[in-house]
Protein backbone atom coordinates (compact mmCIF):
# COMPACT_ATOMS: atom_id res chain seq x y z
CA UNK A 1 0.00 0.00 0.00
CA UNK A 2 2.75 2.13 0.90
CA UNK A 3 4.72 1.91 -2.16
CA UNK A 4 1.78 2.42 -4.76
CA UNK A 5 1.13 5.73 -2.51
CA UNK A 6 4.88 6.44 -3.29
CA UNK A 7 4.60 5.53 -7.01
CA UNK A 8 1.63 7.70 -7.43
CA UNK A 9 3.34 10.54 -5.54
CA UNK A 10 6.22 10.42 -8.14
CA UNK A 11 4.05 9.80 -10.90
CA UNK A 12 2.27 13.15 -10.41
CA UNK A 13 5.56 14.44 -9.47
CA UNK A 14 6.75 13.40 -13.23
CA UNK A 15 3.73 15.08 -14.39
CA UNK A 16 4.45 18.14 -12.71
CA UNK A 17 8.36 18.47 -14.21
CA UNK A 18 7.07 17.81 -17.79
CA UNK A 19 4.46 20.81 -17.41
CA UNK A 20 7.04 23.25 -16.38
CA UNK A 21 9.60 21.99 -18.93
CA UNK A 22 6.78 22.37 -21.76
CA UNK A 23 5.64 25.89 -20.18
CA UNK A 24 9.02 27.36 -20.47
CA UNK A 25 8.95 25.74 -23.85
CA UNK A 26 6.16 27.07 -25.34
CA UNK A 27 6.99 30.22 -23.74
CA UNK A 28 10.45 30.87 -25.19
CA UNK A 29 9.22 29.31 -28.93
CA UNK A 30 7.01 32.39 -28.68
CA UNK A 31 9.67 35.25 -27.19
CA UNK A 32 11.38 37.86 -29.74
CA UNK A 33 14.72 36.27 -30.06
CA UNK A 34 16.50 39.92 -30.24
CA UNK A 35 14.93 40.11 -26.72
CA UNK A 36 17.01 37.44 -25.56
CA UNK A 37 20.04 39.16 -26.46
CA UNK A 38 18.98 42.65 -25.36
CA UNK A 39 18.34 40.95 -21.96
CA UNK A 40 21.72 39.21 -22.20
CA UNK A 41 20.37 35.93 -21.26
CA UNK A 42 21.74 33.45 -23.74
CA UNK A 43 19.75 33.07 -27.31
CA UNK A 44 16.63 31.71 -27.80
CA UNK A 45 17.82 28.72 -29.80
CA UNK A 46 20.12 27.98 -26.47
CA UNK A 47 16.62 27.81 -24.21
CA UNK A 48 14.91 26.29 -26.73
CA UNK A 49 17.20 23.04 -26.92
CA UNK A 50 17.72 23.21 -23.31
CA UNK A 51 14.31 23.11 -22.31
CA UNK A 52 13.42 20.61 -25.12
CA UNK A 53 15.81 18.42 -23.65
CA UNK A 54 14.58 19.12 -20.11
CA UNK A 55 10.78 17.90 -21.47
CA UNK A 56 12.27 14.80 -23.27
CA UNK A 57 14.77 13.71 -20.19
CA UNK A 58 11.75 14.65 -17.74
CA UNK A 59 9.20 11.88 -20.25
CA UNK A 60 11.87 9.36 -21.01
CA UNK A 61 13.73 8.37 -17.52
CA UNK A 62 12.63 8.01 -13.64
CA UNK A 63 12.52 11.04 -11.53
CA UNK A 64 14.87 9.15 -8.94
CA UNK A 65 17.65 10.24 -11.74
CA UNK A 66 19.83 12.82 -11.75
CA UNK A 67 18.88 13.50 -15.60
CA UNK A 68 15.21 14.80 -14.52
CA UNK A 69 16.31 16.96 -11.55
CA UNK A 70 18.89 18.99 -14.33
CA UNK A 71 15.58 19.30 -16.16
CA UNK A 72 14.02 21.03 -13.45
CA UNK A 73 16.79 23.12 -12.42
CA UNK A 74 16.69 24.52 -16.17
CA UNK A 75 12.99 25.19 -16.48
CA UNK A 76 12.90 27.06 -13.51
CA UNK A 77 15.84 28.82 -14.30
CA UNK A 78 13.76 29.80 -17.40
CA UNK A 79 11.23 30.42 -15.48
CA UNK A 80 12.61 32.60 -12.75
CA UNK A 81 15.42 34.34 -14.36
CA UNK A 82 15.32 34.71 -17.96
CA UNK A 83 11.54 35.03 -18.60
CA UNK A 84 10.83 37.90 -16.72
CA UNK A 85 13.82 39.83 -17.93
CA UNK A 86 13.04 38.64 -21.61
CA UNK A 87 9.22 39.74 -20.76
CA UNK A 88 10.73 43.19 -19.47
CA UNK A 89 13.02 43.94 -22.56
CA UNK A 90 10.21 43.06 -24.92
CA UNK A 91 7.63 44.95 -23.40
CA UNK A 92 5.75 42.18 -21.57
CA UNK A 93 4.37 41.13 -25.06
CA UNK A 94 5.05 37.26 -25.58
CA UNK A 95 2.46 35.33 -27.22
CA UNK A 96 -0.27 37.18 -26.04
CA UNK A 97 0.38 40.22 -28.28
CA UNK A 98 0.92 43.92 -26.35
CA UNK A 99 -2.02 45.45 -24.13
CA UNK A 100 -2.82 48.50 -24.10
CA UNK A 101 -1.71 50.63 -26.82
CA UNK A 102 -3.58 52.49 -29.68
CA UNK A 103 -3.53 50.73 -33.49
CA UNK A 104 -1.88 54.05 -34.53
CA UNK A 105 1.49 53.21 -32.26
CA UNK A 106 4.76 52.91 -33.99
CA UNK A 107 7.68 51.08 -32.96
CA UNK A 108 8.44 54.53 -31.00
CA UNK A 109 5.38 55.37 -29.85
CA UNK A 110 1.85 57.31 -30.79
CA UNK A 111 2.17 58.06 -34.24
CA UNK A 112 0.36 61.62 -34.38
CA UNK A 113 0.34 62.24 -38.29
CA UNK A 114 3.02 65.02 -38.09
CA UNK A 115 1.57 67.49 -36.32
Amino acid sequence: MLMLGFAGFLGLLKIVLMALAAFGLVDAVFRREDAFRAADKQNKVFWLIILAIALVVSYLFSILSILPIGGLVASIVYIVDVRPAVKQVSGGGGWRGRRGGSSSDGPYGPYNGGR
